[in-house]
């Protein structure tokens, strides 16, 4: 009863008839299947055209697989790192004050106005053979650009803000007032940390690590850039997918397309899980006031 109380009175601060509510609701599930839901149908579609049997040799291919397993390399090594800097940089950000505090908030959100392509062309300035910092690089036998440690910075840098972005305000709301308590009666920083602070963000930290490993699985622009493109070397995912499709090798290259597809969607189930759970743990961690 309470439900369609609050349901009309929602509908008559709105104002609006039911037939706007219905063209509403029609554009947004029209675009929605446009730029979304159909171009995924076609994928898997074109991936299986000539049957399970092309599906599969697709991922016999030598370079297919090293791509698998540079994506997930990549993935592996960026993804913990982004949430070492996300923990640190959220809790730096929620629970102290200090000196340059907005500038480090403003640098968190800096790749999601920078393109990747530019991050990529920046790391290719600073660490090519003929960048800032190349011939030092070349004469003690380290290589970054067109190698797995270019590939990793890139990543890191365009993922970066997703593990930070879910902590800050989930900490912001939360407040310092349990840590207080506990490192009155004695507890230590890391024992607070373990036993208060991170429990009290579980659920956002989880969230955010998916989202950053989705991003961290399907970059394109940065990687790119930096990878030289090195077939069955530095090639990841999308790259062998690019590669694939302009050989206008489509069976193989939708294959491909559809495992990077496969893991999105993975990760948008687990993301509507977390959502519906990390909801009420959120609520029953934010302190009342």
């Amino acid at each position: 009863m309470r439900d369609a109380t609050a349901t009309r009175r929602v509908a008559a601060v709105t104002g609006e008839t039911p037939v706007a509510r219905a063209v509403l609701i029609a554009v947004a599930v029209t675009f929605l299947g446009i730029v979304l839901i159909f171009p995924i149908i076609v994928v898997f579609v074109e991936a299986f055209r000539n049957g399970f049997a092309a599906f599969l040799a697709a991922f016999d291919d030598p370079d297919a697989r090293a791509a698998i397993r540079l994506t997930l390399m990549v993935a592996a090594i960026a993804v913990p790192l982004n949430l070492v800097f996300g923990l640190a940089a959220s809790w730096a950000i929620a629970k102290f004050d200090f000196r340059g505090k907005n500038i480090l908030i403003t640098l968190i959100d800096l790749p999601f106005s920078v393109s990747p392509v530019v991050s990529g062309l920046v790391y290719v300035l600073l660490f090519g053979a003929q960048g800032l910092l190349g011939p030092w690089l070349k004469a003690h036998g380290i290589q970054i650009i067109f190698a797995l440690p270019g590939i990793v910075l890139a990543t890191i840098f365009v993922t970066f803000p997703f593990v930070a972005r879910e902590l800050i305000p989930l900490m912001q709301e939360q407040g310092s007032g349990e840590e207080e308590a506990a490192l009155s009666l004695g507890a230590g920083g890391l024992r607070t940390f373990l036993t208060i602070t991170l429990p009290n963000v579980r659920w956002g930290l989880l969230y955010g690590v998916l989202l950053c490993n989705a991003r961290a699985m399907g970059e394109f622009g940065a990687v790119a850039v930096v990878s030289g493109h090195i077939r069955g070397v530095t090639t990841t995912m999308p790259l062998h997918v690019e590669i694939l499709y302009n050989e206008y090798n489509f069976v193989a290259a939708f294959a491909v397309a559809s495992l990077l597809a496969l893991l999105a969607l993975v990760t948008l189930a687990a993301k509507s899980y977390l959502e519906w759970r990390y909801g009420g743990a959120i609520a029953s961690a934010i302190p009342r006031r």
